[in-house]
């Protein structure tokens, strides 16, 4: 496939075939060899055929292969001629990351690491069909798809400046439970406020270094500070609710040829309209789910140190369809940006780029260079260069938690194989992601957080 060189970190696909806009790899030369492993460069191509989209197909520095658009990919569409994809969100709908940052130092925490992260493990629900401790009506879980965090803090789950820091303040307005099917919400009723499997954590964290003394400040972080990162989604239901429609879009319009997986309904029709409200419904869930987390966090670690605070640094999806305003062709003009494995990085804004178990994890600020050249874009992580059955081939548990041990790290999982499938070297290099963000101006260095305690599902 030819490949051009733009930058030291930007790459093109030029336009071929049936493609109406170029792709645009933004990665180290070191990164785009591990791009280049899979067929991420297809589904670029692939997702750059689609009807009404603009500018150019984008995949950031940690994508890999994933279900139609790669994961790390970024595309926006005209919303009068352009489509929506479930394969562009993704199965879990609004995965996002939580920061928490907390009045603890690692002197308060050093010895108790171990009650820290097995209290926690005990308090809030994680693994594979794990569920909640909340038990909710039908009506509370329509709620909930409707206020997203909001239900929660109107409930006593948290405080409105929790709602502040989180992205869309933690409610999607678009959405209508009546467009979720009634096997969605009955996959999601019995899993609000649990983890999950899969890369989804809570970690405990210190803030080792500082690059930006401004931003920092801004956000509220120093060096030697505890912090707190939640990873997870909207668990059964939003899987659901891509399968839904998936079927339902198939059914109606076909596939395109260049990849099935591609599946799509135009913006405007009714089906694109009730797929993006039940999107909506599933990214509510999701941001009232980690409400829910950080609510039980706070009682945990209030029950350990009874003078425990912690405030949200910032709460940001990786796996949405969002209605911005973005200059094109000189003009401010509404579309529709589809970010599948891939954080938001408007002006100022926070953005939180997790590494893998055992790796650094990073915070961020959002640019006006984002804006110009990747629809206010960045990476979400560090991004698999090796799938999890290849994994559970070559990797133990046993050595993986003496690596971590090693490094003074302590984890608590309730499965064997969660702890092979997320270690640190199925991943890329993270500090090669945010460098190539940071070199490229997309999303700035502000402060890197390393990893005391680690829990998986």
């Amino acid at each position: 496939m030819g490949i051009k060189k733009i930058s030291e970190f930007e790459w093109e696909i030029p336009k071929q075939g049936k493609m109406k806009v170029p792709g645009r790899i933004f990665a180290s030369e070191k990164l785009l060899k591990d791009i280049q492993r899979d067929k991420t460069l297809e589904q670029v191509k692939n997702v750059a055929c689609l009807p009404g989209i603009i500018g150019s197909s984008m995949a950031m520095m940690d994508s890999h292969q994933g279900y139609g658009f790669p994961i790390g990919g970024v595309a926006a569409f005209d919303l009068d001629s352009g489509v929506i994809s479930p394969g562009g969100v993704g199965y879990d709908i609004n995965c996002s990351v939580r920061l928490l940052r907390t009045n603890l130092t690692l002197k308060d925490i050093e010895k108790k690491k171990k009650e820290v992260i097995q209290k926690l493990f005990q308090q809030v629900p994680s693994g594979v069909g794990e569920e909640g401790r909340i038990k909710l009506s039908k009506q509370e879980l329509d709620e909930v798809l409707k206020l997203g965090a909001k239900w929660a803090v109107d409930k006593g789950y948290g405080k409105k400046n929790d709602l502040t820091n989180t992205e869309e303040g933690g409610c999607m307005k678009d959405a209508n439970p009546n467009y979720v099917s009634q096997r969605a919400k009955s996959r999601g009723i019995p899993q609000l406020g649990s983890l999950g499997a899969g890369n989804h954590f809570l970690e405990i964290q210190m803030v080792d270094s500082v690059y930006d003394e401004k931003m920092a400040k801004e956000f509220g972080l120093e060096k030697g500070m505890i912090t707190i990162m939640i990873h997870c989604g909207s668990r059964g239901l939003g899987h659901q609710v891509a399968s839904d429609y998936i079927k339902l879009m198939e059914k109606e319009y076909g596939f395109p040829e260049e990849d099935r997986e591609l599946v799509n309904a135009p913006i405007n029709s009714e089906l694109g309209k009730k797929y993006f409200s039940a999107m909506s419904c599933a990214a509510n869930f999701a941001f009232a789910n980690k409400q829910l987390i950080t609510h039980w966090v706070r009682e945990t670690m209030k029950s350990i140190f009874s003078n425990f605070s912690a405030e949200v640094v910032y709460d940001i999806c990786h796996n949405i369809a969002k209605k911005e305003k973005h200059t094109i062709d000189g003009k401010e003009k509404d579309i529709l940006v589809m970010r599948k494995g891939a954080t938001r990085a408007f002006d100022k804004q926070p953005v939180i780029i997790p590494g893998s178990m055992g790796s650094a994890s990073y915070v961020l600020v959002g640019t006006k260079k984002a804006e110009e050249i990747s629809f206010s874009s960045t990476a979400h992580g560090a991004g698999r260069v090796e799938s999890r059955t290849q994994a559970n081939k070559e990797l133990s548990p046993e050595k993986i938690i003496e690596q971590l041990n090693k490094k003074g790290i302590d984890i608590v999982s309730g499965s064997r194989k969660g702890i092979v499938e997320e270690a640190p070297e199925v991943y890329k290099d993270i500090d090669e992601v945010v460098r190539t963000s940071d070199k490229l101006g997309i999303a700035k260095l502000v402060a890197k957080v390393i990893p005391l305690a680690v829990m998986k599902g």
